[in-house]
């Protein structure tokens, strides 16, 4: 029911944000708020809440339905942003993207050490953020204990790339 919700909200923007790319637009999602509400429910019954401690989201529009998310589960919000972007003391995580490098941070006291962190983005392309992220927080101690996306474009293999971390991944909708 909400995959079908999903694919009639998300438009598809081609070319952007270069030639050949089809981006996948939530913001038409947001304009709905029982639809909103119903993402999150549907994320929220996914996890188990007692496998959790902290909800780390992906800037930026991780932070929008990740933060949702961290408030219904009673658990902290960690945003994770592009470098130079958080104000105190930071962990930072460089990797590869198709067309350059790109570098991530993190506050260095996020979490306590041994925390469970679930991480959230709005959507699962390679992979690459999100495995950054995911290193991040090992490096600080923590452990991945999953994932939830909205989307998933599953014949880019992101999934793939992420089951070294966990293999708990969460999506509401996926595209061939």
């Amino acid at each position: 029911m909400i995959d079908q919700r999903l694919r009639s909200a998300i438009r598809d923007v081609p070319d952007f944000p270069k030639p050949g790319i089809v981006f996948k637009d939530i913001t038409p999602i947001l304009k709905d708020p029982q639809l909103c509400e119903a993402v999150v429910d549907c994320m929220a019954q996914q996890i188990d809440s007692d496998t959790i401690d902290v909800v780390a989201g992906i800037e930026s529009r991780g932070f929008l339905f990740g933060l949702m998310l961290a408030l219904r589960l009673g658990k902290p919000f960690i945003p994770v942003r592009k470098a130079g972007k958080l104000p105190h003391d930071t962990v930072q995580q460089e990797y590869a993207l198709e067309y350059g490098n790109a570098t991530i941070e993190i506050h260095a006291d996020a979490f306590a050490e041994g925390s469970r962190v679930l991480i959230h983005d709005d959507l699962l392309a390679t992979g690459g953020t999100v495995a950054a992220t995911s290193q991040l927080i090992r490096r600080l101690g923590g452990h991945v204990a999953g994932y939830t996306f909205i989307i998933s474009l599953d014949f880019l293999h992101g999934k793939d790339r992420l089951a070294n971390f966990s293999r708990n991944i969460h999506t509401l909708v996926g595209y061939d």
